[in-house]
């Protein structure tokens, strides 16, 4: 392969192609055509990064905060400036919509924005006198290296949870992108050399496994964000810890939605499909079990059947096209897969989205919209993450037993109820166990000053990314006491 082709890795402020003799190709997963090809990149390469990471850490967390957020303004203004040029490269190497691309880097950007705050919200707290001449004083200090493992289904947003807020805290960074998207990153560390960062501030490792178990493993790194499944984010939470390192790893979900009888008909028939089918699914806030109470489930299943027929589904760079495909041919396969195994199950099809053929694009990955009714609440299908663009119907008697079921989940990433009941409201939100909640909205993501929540297997840690959660990650709180 020529090596032109082949993506480098960005270490201490260069460009720098990795000695890896494996390379992956990149696909546009519309098309199937080769769009890049990035490297696995050894061990080695993760200690170049960690090295130069930790030299680069002597002077930048002496830095004052007011200067190193200087570099976060001009990255905001440089994110906007290339907002569409970026937001295609996420299409074409994600497959989602390029309206789905801009709403995804608008949180990025959002998320440098909070970051920016970094002087406040870094700030300590002191108390004069605690005892005779005694003053105590609480003061935050960077944690170290840090560093990045990113999904491959938003990538141009997920790292911007972690990596403004570490920067600014006076860390330096390491990013792994997903292996499947990498070519995102490739642009956004081009407006990070732009900025003019000192040297090893922020750096990229393009990389699978080996790549990822050395950093895990690296002793001069001490914070890891993950995200990804939950299989993968509780391995990387494990090795990482075990390892003495700060983790948090957000994991997997199967988030659902509860309809009441009383829910607004034009509001949900609006936002539900969107949640379902956004993305193609797949996104770790997708709404992907519909929960409906007593009589909503006639006018709740007809309005699904009508928008999971009539989603328009293509490539995401046509301005008609509502659903692009799924990332890669594996992830179709297991998607078909899991929706036969819900009619394995006793699940009637009322809409069956496998073997999508799309006009003009033969090799793409898609899968059409699905609807699934009358699952079985214990049934395997009923549980399982299948990140792609399949709703799942199963119907209760009472709000009681909705809440009952989100509570008998093994995830707890998010739980959405449509109402127009301020009582039925209030109830679900203090009894549903899940760290994301949303009240007549079907995806209820977290704007960036608030953290990015998530409960039992859907997150493993203590603190979440983004807002005041990602400056305690990022930070260390020193307390002095002292004498004069």
């Amino acid at each position: 392969m020529n090596t032109r082709n082949i993506l480098p890795n960005y270490i201490g402020n260069q460009w720098r192609h990795s000695s890896a003799l494996e390379h992956l190709d990149v696909y546009n997963p519309a098309t199937a055509e080769v769009i890049g090809a990035v490297p696995l990149s050894p061990a080695a390469e993760v200690d170049q990064a960690a090295q130069t990471a930790s030299k680069a850490l002597v002077e930048w967390r002496r830095t004052p905060p007011t200067e190193r957020v200087q570099f976060l303004f001009k990255l905001k203004i440089l994110l906007e400036e290339h907002f569409d040029a970026i937001a295609r490269t996420i299409t074409l190497e994600c497959g989602k919509t390029l309206d789905e691309s801009r709403g995804e880097l608008r949180r990025a950007v959002e998320n440098v924005e909070v970051a920016c705050g970094i002087p406040t919200l870094m700030q300590g707290y002191n108390l004069e006198d605690i005892a005779a001449g005694i003053d105590e004083m609480m003061i935050r200090q960077p944690v170290g290296v840090c560093a990045a493992i990113a999904p491959f289904n938003f990538p141009g947003m997920i790292v911007f949870w972690f990596l403004p807020y570490a920067i600014a805290c006076g860390n330096t960074f390491i990013v792994k992108p997903s292996e499947k998207v990498p070519l995102t990153m490739q642009k956004i560390f081009g407006l990070l050399e732009e900025i003019g960062l000192p040297e090893g501030v922020v750096n990229l490792v393009n990389g699978t496994k080996e790549t990822v178990d050395a950093i895990l493993d690296h002793p001069t790194i001490k914070a890891v964000s993950f995200v990804g499944s939950t299989a993968v984010a509780k391995s990387v939470y494990g090795r990482a810890t075990v390892n003495g390192k700060r983790a948090q790893c957000q994991g997997g979900a199967k988030n659902p939605i509860i309809v009441l009888p009383d829910a607004d008909m034009e509001l949900t028939q609006r936002t539900v499909p969107e949640s379902a089918f956004g993305c193609a699914g797949q996104r770790c806030l997708a709404g992907s079990l519909a929960i409906t109470v007593g009589e909503a489930r006639n006018w709740f299943t007809n309005i699904m059947v009508d928008a999971a027929a009539s989603r328009v589904v293509g490539n995401g760079l046509h301005p008609n096209v509502e659903m692009g495909p799924v990332i890669t041919p594996e992830s179709k396969t297991r998607i078909e897969g899991l929706i036969q195994k819900g009619a394995d199950e006793g699940a009637k099809i009322l809409v069956d989205g496998r073997n999508t053929e799309i006009s003009g694009y033969d090799n793409g990955y898609f899968v059409r919209p699905t609807l699934l009714d009358d699952l079985n609440p214990d049934s395997e299908i009923a549980q399982t993450e299948i990140f792609g663009p399949v709703l799942s119907l199963i119907h209760v008697n009472t709000i009681d037993d909705a809440i009952a079921l989100v509570n008998s989940r093994n995830y707890g990433n998010m739980a959405c109820l449509y109402t127009s009941s301020g009582a039925a409201a209030r109830k679900f939100r203090y009894e549903a166990e899940i760290g994301n909640i949303g009240i007549n909205l079907g995806v209820a993501a977290p704007m960036a000053f608030f953290p990015f929540s998530g409960w039992k297997d859907s997150f493993f840690g203590d603190l979440h990314g983004q807002g005041q959660d990602a400056v305690e990650f990022f930070t260390q709180k020193k307390v002095v006491v002292e004498r004069w």
